[in-house]
């Protein structure tokens, strides 16, 4: 059956910075739903203390603090622990995870996680690989390749008609992520009419695809020593700092 006919559940993070291997996790999302609904019915969110100091331009983003972090967080290493024990369980039950930009949000976690000497995510499935994961970011610029403009998840909700209840708010962002998967489905017949595991796989190949061309694109401009890692959906740390 088509994966938008199942449940889904939706997957964020706000975080210290843009670069997932040295990134933390300041809050995080994980919002369910059900067949095809719109609304969620399901909702479990996570504020953390990263154990370092929360850059202004982060905050001025999410609008959270090193100060509140530290009064209101729990300890970084149980929030991801626990974001890992929710993923994975869902993904026992075969149902897919939705992460706008799912290469970063899933690198980081998995960087996290090897930063405290947790368990990975593959190690919680018994070895497997995780998934399956739904990433409306790399779907979209594969089936309308040219189109112009942002592809951020606030440019790409008014392109498909999807209302978001506020940007950088995981929870939200979360929903917002699901609510354009349901709308890129709609809209792009092919895509819909794909299992859950065989989009994963598409989105492996689109992934790989666009890293390649956005490498030559850099070549070209003469950023030769620019690398872009083609891996989707997890860039795997080999180290990440203490």
């Amino acid at each position: 059956m088509s994966w938008h006919r199942h449940a889904l559940v939706g997957f964020d993070l706000e975080t210290t910075g843009t670069e997932p291997l040295e990134a933390r996790i300041v809050t995080a999302a994980v919002v369910g739903l059900r067949d095809g609904d719109a609304e969620p019915v399901r909702q479990r969110t996570w504020l953390a203390d990263p154990g370092i100091r929360i850059p202004a331009q982060a905050s001025a983003i999410h609008g959270i603090s090193s100060e509140r972090a530290a009064a209101e967080g729990r300890p970084v290493r149980e929030v991801a622990d626990e974001i890992a024990d929710t993923l994975t369980g869902y993904w026992r039950q075969g149902v897919p995870v939705v992460a706008y930009n799912a290469a970063f949000d899933l690198t980081l976690l998995t960087a996290e996680l090897h930063r405290h000497g947790l368990p990975s995510l593959s190690e919680r499935l018994g070895g497997a690989g995780i998934g399956p994961v739904v990433d409306p970011y790399t779907i979209d610029r594969a089936v309308d390749r040219y189109r112009k403009g942002k592809r951020n998840l606030e440019a790409v909700c008014v392109e498909y008609g999807v209302v978001h209840g506020g940007a950088h708010d995981a929870g939200a962002d979360a929903l917002a992520a699901v609510r354009v998967a349901y709308a890129i489905a709609a809209r792009h017949g092919s895509v819909a009419a794909l299992s859950a595991a065989e989009l994963h796989e598409r989105q492996i190949a689109w992934y790989a695809e666009w890293a390649a061309d956005f490498q030559q694109f850099l070549r070209r401009k003469g950023t030769a020593d620019a690398v872009i890692d083609g891996r989707w959906p997890v860039r795997q740390p080999v180290a990440v700092s203490g």
